[in-house]
C-alpha cells in the first residue's frame, strides 16, 4: 500500500513539475517575444530618422551614415507611402511585387500589426508613412509557444497511455489471478461430488439420476478448467465442431424450460475446425443462454451448422424481441448489456474469443423487432 502511494505521489510530481517547466518555457519565450519586437520597432525608428533626413534636401550634408542605416535594414519587410500611393517597399518577394495586389495585400497586413512611422518633410510639406511587419524571424517566434503547447499536449497524451495501460495490465493480472484462484478453490468440492457420486453407485441409486448429477459435475469441472487457462494462450486443435455444438446445445436443452423449443440442423454429421473446444462450447452456451434470455424462457432457438469450400458457418435464431439496429453493433463493447442484471462481458468475450483464439468472425447476421435474431459465427475449416 505504500509503494502505492509512492507511485502516485512520483507521479503526480513528475506531472507537475513538466507543467511548471513549461509554463516558465511559455512565460520566458513569450518576454523575448516581446523584447525583440520593440528592438524591431526601435530599429524602424532609427530607420525612418534616417529617410526624413534625406527629405532635407541639403546637398551639402553628409549622408553615408544614413545610408549605411537603411542598407542595413534586410530583414524587416516595409512599404512606404505618400497621399495613400505607395512609393517604395524593401524586403518583400522581388517576383510578386510586380503585382499592385500583392502590395496592397501586405500593407493591409502590415497597417494591422504595427503602427505606421512618420517621416516628415520641412521642405514641400509632406509627409510619408513607414508600414513594416514582423521578421521572419520574429514570425516563427510567435508560433513556437504553439509548437510547444502542441509537444506538451503529445507528452501528456504519452504519460496518459502509459499509466493507463500499466493500470489496465494490473488489472488484467488481478482479474487471472481471481480467475486462477477460483478454479482452484472450485476443484476441491467437485472431487468431494466425484466421491459421492460413486457412493450413490455402489448404494444402487437411480442410474439415470446418478449420470445427470454426474453430467453437472462434470460441466463444473470444464468451466474450472476454463477459468484456470484465463491469461494464457489458447491451444486450437482439430475438433468435429457439430459434436461440440450438439454437446453444449443438448446440455442446455436438457435444463431449460419445456416452453423452449430447441432444434438442431446440421449439413454433415463430421465437420472439422481448428478450435479450443472448451472456449468455443461456451461461445455456443453464451449465446443459447442469451437467446433464452431475450424470448423470456418462451419460444423457439434454431441452431445450424453448414459448410462451404474454406468456412463452417454457424448460425443461432431466437425469437425473442430482437436488437435494434443502433445496438447491433455495441452489444459486443466490454460493459454493455441491456439486461438489469449483469456485467455485459458475455458478447464482447465471445466475439474476442472467436476473432482474436479462432481467427473468425461473430454478427448479428439479422434482427427484427419483436421477431427475433440470428447470430452468424464463421470459422475457417
Amino acid at each position: 500500500m505504500a509503494s502505492y502511494k509512492n507511485a502516485q505521489i512520483i507521479r503526480w510530481a513528475v506531472i507537475i513539475t513538466s507543467f511548471i517547466i513549461v509554463a516558465l518555457i511559455l512565460w520566458n519565450t513569450y518576454d523575448f517575444f516581446q523584447k525583440f519586437k520593440n528592438e524591431e520597432r526601435a530599429k524602424m525608428e532609427i530607420l525612418a530618422g534616417a529617410y526624413e533626413r534625406f527629405g532635407t534636401f541639403d546637398l551639402n550634408a553628409d549622408f553615408s551614415l544614413e545610408d549605411k542605416i537603411i542598407g542595413k535594414n534586410n530583414n524587416i519587410p516595409m512599404i512606404i507611402t505618400e497621399k495613400d500611393s505607395i512609393t517604395l517597399w524593401a524586403n518583400l518577394d522581388s517576383v510578386k511585387t510586380k503585382n499592385i495586389n500583392y502590395l496592397k495585400k501586405q500593407l493591409a497586413i502590415m497597417k494591422g500589426q504595427n503602427a505606421p512611422l512618420i517621416v516628415s518633410h520641412k521642405r514641400g510639406n509632406t509627409s510619408q508613412f513607414i508600414y513594416y511587419r514582423d521578421s521572419d524571424l520574429l514570425t516563427k517566434l510567435k508560433y513556437y509557444p504553439v509548437a510547444l503547447i502542441l509537444i506538451l499536449f503529445l507528452f501528456a497524451s504519452v504519460i496518459y497511455l502509459f499509466f493507463k495501460s500499466n493500470k489496465v495490465a494490473d488489472q488484467n493480472k488481478l482479474w487471472t489471478g481471481m480467475a486462477r484462484e477460483t478454479a482452484h478453490q472450485i476443484g476441491t468440492p467437485l472431487s468431494s461430488l466425484l466421491g459421492w457420486i460413486e457412493i450413490l453407485r455402489l448404494e444402487n441409486a437411480d442410474e439415470n439420476t446418478v449420470q445427470e448429477i454426474e453430467n453437472d459435475v462434470n460441466r463444473l469441472n470444464t468451466i474450472a478448467d476454463r477459468f484456470s487457462k484465463i491469461g494464457s494462450i489458447p491451444v486450437l486443435k482439430k475438433h468435429n465442431i457439430v459434436k461440440a455444438t450438439r454437446d453444449s446445445f443438448n446440455y442446455l436443452e436438457l435444463r431449460s424450460s419445456k416452453q423452449v423449443g430447441f432444434k438442431f440442423e446440421t449439413s454433415d454429421s463430421e465437420i472439422f475446425s481448428n478450435i479450443n473446444i472448451q472456449l468455443f462450447s461456451w461461445v455456443i452456451e453464451n449465446l443459447i443462454k442469451n437467446a433464452i434470455d431475450a424470448m423470456g424462457g418462451k419460444g423457439k432457438i434454431n441452431l445450424s451448422i453448414t459448410e462451404d469450400d474454406k468456412n463452417v458457418l454457424i448460425t443461432i435464431t431466437d425469437s425473442g424481441k430482437g436488437i435494434s439496429r443502433n445496438l447491433q453493433q455495441k452489444i459486443f463493447s466490454p460493459g454493455f448489456t441491456t439486461k438489469k442484471r449483469g456485467w455485459g462481458l458475455g458478447l464482447s468475450l465471445a466475439k474476442r474469443i472467436i476473432e482474436d483464439y479462432h481467427n473468425g468472425k461473430i454478427s448479428v447476421l439479422k434482427s427484427e423487432l419483436k421477431k427475433g435474431t440470428t447470430f452468424l459465427i464463421v470459422l475457417k475449416k
